[in-house]
C-alpha cells in the first residue's frame, strides 16, 4: 500500500523520535538534555563506549558520529529491528493513536495528479534554463552577470528565462503531449472563465524555480526585465502543489547546510560551532550568499513572514536569525516578524535579529565587499527582547510620570501575550530590568552611580532613519548633544557611571582591533547606564558599517560627528582623573587587553550576581505567598551568602593596570 506524504508527515510529527529510539537505547544522562528534545546514547548499529549517537526530537532525525548511521522513525526500525516499511509504519501510527489509512482510489488518484503535476513543473523548468542559453535570453545572461552570479551558481538554483511571447511555454507543454487541464493547474497560464484565450503567466522575466521540502519544483518566482512591467517580482498563483504561506525559498537546501555544519562540529545546529538558519527578504539575497559561502539562508516568497514559515525555521534550528535590509521598509519587516514570533518562543525556540548596514541588502553588501562583513553583522544579531524594547523605548520621550506609565503598559501587554508560562516570566522580568535601568534615579551613596541620565531618554535600538544598523541614534547630531548637554554624565563629574562600564567602553574606542578579536563577547555587554547603552549601540553600528576599515580616528570621528563628542570627553576625563592609563589612547595594545579582560571579568561578575538576587528575590515572594516554611529559611540562606559575595566584590581590588578599583574610586598604585 502507498502512503501519502501527509499521512507519513503526521505520525512522524505526533510521535518524538527519542520515543521510538529510547525503546532500545540508553539516554546519556550528562550530554542529553531532555528540556530541549536533545538525546544522546551509544550507537545501537555499533558498539562504543562513549556516546556519540545524536537524536534530536525537534528534527525527527538520529545521526551517529561515530559509523555515521542516520534516518528518521522508518529507517530505524527497519534498519535495527528488520520491519518492512509498512510494518514500521504500522507500529508508529499505532503510537501516534493513528488509525492506518484505508485504500482510498480517490486520493491515490490525487495522489497520481500531483506526481503528474511534478512532472510538468519540471518540463517547465528544464524549458526556463533552455531559453536563458539561447538568443532569446541575451539580455537576462547579461543581467545575472552583472548581478555578479557565476555559471555554477546559476546553474546550482536552476535559474532560466521565459521569452516575451504570450505562448511559448504553452506550445512548448502542448507539443510534449501536456493536456491543457493540467498546465493550468500548475499555474503556468492565467486561465479564466472571463479569458478566452490563456496564455502563459510569467513573460519576459527571470525564472527562480522555487523548490519543496523535497526538492521538487512547486512553483517559480518570475523577476521582470522589463522596468515598465506591473510587477517587478511575480509568484506562481496557489495551486495543488503550492501555498505561499507555508514555503520558504532554499528551504531544502539551507536545512541541509544547517545539518553539515552541525555534524561537522559535533553539535545541535544552533549551538556555538554548529549551523543556524538565516532568513533574508528576496532571492538575490540567497542567491548572493551561498555563493560568497553562506549557504543556510532561506526568504520567504515576496511578503511578509507568515507563521508557517517561523514554524519551518524552528524545525531546523532553535534559534534562526531574522536578517533585514537596512532601510525603513526592513526595520518595519523586523518589527513584524517580532510580534509574530512572540506568542510562540519557548525556552527552546526563539529568533534574532541582525539588521544590515542603511541602505543595504545581503546581495549587495557581499557582492561589493565580500563575505566578512556580513558575518560580523550576524555576529552582532539581538536577541528577540531587545528587539522589543528598542522598538517600544527607542525615539521616544519620558519626562513625566505618565509617559513612562504608558511606556510600561505597553511592554506589559506585549509580553503577555508569549504563550510559554516560564519565558513569559523570564520577559516579564527582563522588561521590569530595562524599564528600571532605563529610569534609575541618581545614587548620591558610596561615590558611585550605578544608573544615571536625564529623565528624557532614548532606547538603544535602531529607529526608522536612523543612521546605523546595530541599535544607535535616530535623532540628528544636534538633538543628541542637547540631551548629553543635560545628562548627568556630562553635568556633574561625581555622577559618573561604574568605573569598569567607562573603562570596558572606552578601552574598545581606543582600541577597535578588540571589537572584533572578542565580538561575541564585546557586541553581547549590557550597561546599567543608559547613556552608555545610547553610546554603545552607535558604536556597535559604526563598526558593522565599517568592517575592515575601522579605525580608532574613524570611529572617533563618526561619534562626535553624531553627537557623542560631549560623552568622549567626559569618560575620558573619568579615566584620566582615575589613572586607568590601559583605557587611554596611549595604551599599548597587549596592555589595553589585559585591562579589558579584568575589567570585563569584574563587570560579569557583578551583573551575574545581581541576576541572582533578583532570581532568589522573586523565588522568596512565591514562596513567602504560597506559605513554603521549608523553601523560604533556603531562600534566605542563598541570598544572604549572594548579598555577602556582593559587598565582598565590592570590596575588594579589581586590578586594572597595576591601580585599584572599588567602589567606582582608585585605591591607589599597587606595590612594585
Amino acid at each position: 500500500m502507498r502512503f501519502s506524504p501527509s499521512f507519513l508527515d503526521e505520525i512522524r510529527d505526533r510521535v518524538p523520535i527519542s520515543a521510538v529510539v529510547g525503546r532500545r537505547v540508553t539516554w546519556d544522562k550528562k550530554k542529553t538534555n531532555v528540556s530541549r528534545g536533545d538525546y544522546w546514547a551509544c550507537c545501537p548499529f555499533h558498539g562504543e563506549k562513549s556516546p556519540s549517537f545524536h537524536c534530536e526530537d525537534r528534527k525527527g532525525r538520529y545521526h551517529c558520529f561515530g559509523c555515521g548511521v542516520s534516518g528518521d522513525h522508518f529507517r530505524f526500525l527497519t534498519e535495527l529491528d528488520g520491519m518492512n516499511f509498512p510494518e514500521a509504519v504500522q507500529q508508529i501510527a499505532d503510537m501516534a493513536g493513528v488509525p492506518m489509512p484505508q485504500p482510498d482510489a480517490q486520493a491515490e488518484r490525487r495522489e497520481k495528479e500531483r506526481t503528474s503535476l511534478l512532472d510538468v513543473m519540471e518540463m517547465a523548468t528544464v524549458f526556463f534554463q533552455d531559453q536563458l542559453q539561447s538568443a532569446a535570453g541575451a539580455r537576462a545572461r547579461a543581467y545575472l552577470r552583472d548581478r555578479g552570479l557565476t555559471g555554477r551558481t546559476i546553474e546550482t538554483f536552476r535559474l532560466g528565462y521565459a521569452p516575451e511571447s504570450r505562448n511559448a511555454l504553452k506550445e512548448h507543454l502542448a507539443g510534449k503531449g501536456v493536456p491543457k487541464e493540467q498546465i493550468e493547474a500548475c499555474g503556468l497560464v492565467v486561465h479564466g472563465p472571463e479569458i478566452p484565450v490563456s496564455y502563459d503567466r510569467f513573460r519576459d522575466r527571470i525564472m527562480f524555480p522555487i523548490l519543496s521540502s523535497r526538492e521538487k519544483v512547486i512553483a517559480f518566482g518570475g523577476r521582470a526585465m522589463s522596468p515598465d512591467a506591473p510587477a517587478k517580482y511575480l509568484n506562481s498563483n496557489e495551486t495543488e502543489l503550492f501555498h505561499k504561506g507555508s514555503v520558504l525559498y532554499n528551504f531544502a537546501r539551507a536545512r541541509k547546510a544547517a545539518q553539515r555544519a552541525a555534524q561537522g562540529a559535533g553539535r545541535a545546529p544552533d549551538e556555538k560551532g554548529g549551523g543556524t538558519i538565516i532568513a533574508v527578504e528576496g532571492y538575490m539575497d540567497v542567491i548572493a550568499l551561498h555563493q560568497a559561502g553562506v549557504e543556510n539562508a532561506v526568504a520567504p516568497l515576496g511578503t511578509a513572514l507568515t507563521e508557517n514559515q517561523l514554524d519551518l525555521l524552528w524545525r531546523m534550528t532553535p534559534q534562526p536569525i531574522l536578517c533585514f535590509d537596512g532601510d525603513g521598509a526592513g526595520i518595519r519587516a523586523a518589527n513584524r516578524a517580532a510580534e509574530l514570533a512572540l506568542p510562540h518562543i519557548r525556552p527552546d525556540r526563539t529568533v534574532r535579529f541582525a539588521m544590515l548596514p542603511d541602505g543595504k541588502d545581503p546581495d549587495d553588501l557581499v557582492r561589493h565587499e565580500g563575505r566578512e562583513p556580513f558575518d560580523k553583522v550576524l555576529a552582532g544579531a539581538r536577541p528577540l527582547a531587545a528587539m522589543i524594547w528598542s522598538r517600544e523605548a527607542g525615539g521616544g520621550t519620558y519626562e513625566t510620570p505618565e509617559s513612562r506609565a504608558e511606556l510600561e503598559a505597553r511592554l506589559r501587554q506585549l509580553v503577555s501575550v508569549i504563550a510559554d508560562e516560564n519565558v513569559r516570566r523570564h520577559y516579564q522580568q527582563d522588561m521590569r530590568d530595562r524599564l528600571n535601568s532605563f529610569f534609575q534615579p541618581v545614587s548620591r551613596q558610596g561615590g558611585e552611580r550605578r544608573g544615571f541620565g536625564g529623565r528624557q531618554g532614548q532606547g538603544q535600538g535602531r529607529q526608522q532613519g536612523g543612521r546605523n544598523t546595530a541599535g544607535g541614534p535616530s535623532s540628528t547630531p544636534s538633538t543628541i548633544s542637547d540631551r548629553l548637554a543635560r545628562s548627568t554624565l556630562v553635568r556633574g563629574a561625581q555622577e559618573l557611571p561604574a568605573l569598569r562600564e567607562s573603562v570596558l567602553v572606552l578601552t574598545i574606542v581606543n582600541q577597535p582591533q578588540l571589537l572584533f578579536e572578542e565580538y561575541d563577547e564585546v557586541s553581547a555587554i549590557e550597561f546599567d547606564n543608559r547613556d552608555l547603552q545610547r553610546f554603545w549601540s552607535a558604536v556597535l553600528g559604526i563598526a558593522a558599517g565599517m568592517g575592515d576599515r575601522l579605525s580608532r580616528e574613524r570611529l572617533v570621528e563618526e561619534l562626535e560627528a553624531s553627537g557623542f563628542e560631549p560623552m568622549l570627553k567626559a569618560l575620558d576625563q573619568q579615566i584620566r582623573n582615575s589613572r586607568l592609563w590601559t583605557a587611554t589612547e596611549a595604551a599599548a595594545p597587549s596592555d589595553a587587553r589585559e585591562g579589558y579582560l579584568q575589567a570585563m571579568a569584574l563587570h560579569k561578575r557583578t551583573r551575574a550576581l545581581l541576576w541572582q538576587r533578583r532570581e532568589l528575590e522573586r523565588e522568596l515572594a512565591e514562596a513567602t505567598e504560597e506559605g513554603d516554611g521549608e523553601r523560604v529559611p533556603q531562600i534566605l540562606r542563598a541570598l544572604q551568602e549572594v548579598q555577602m559575595e556582593t559587598k565582598r566584590l565590592e570590596n575588594q581590588e579589581a586590578i586594572i593596570d597595576g591601580f585599584g578599583v572599588m567602589s567606582g574610586r582608585v585605591k591607589g598604585p599597587a606595590k612594585g
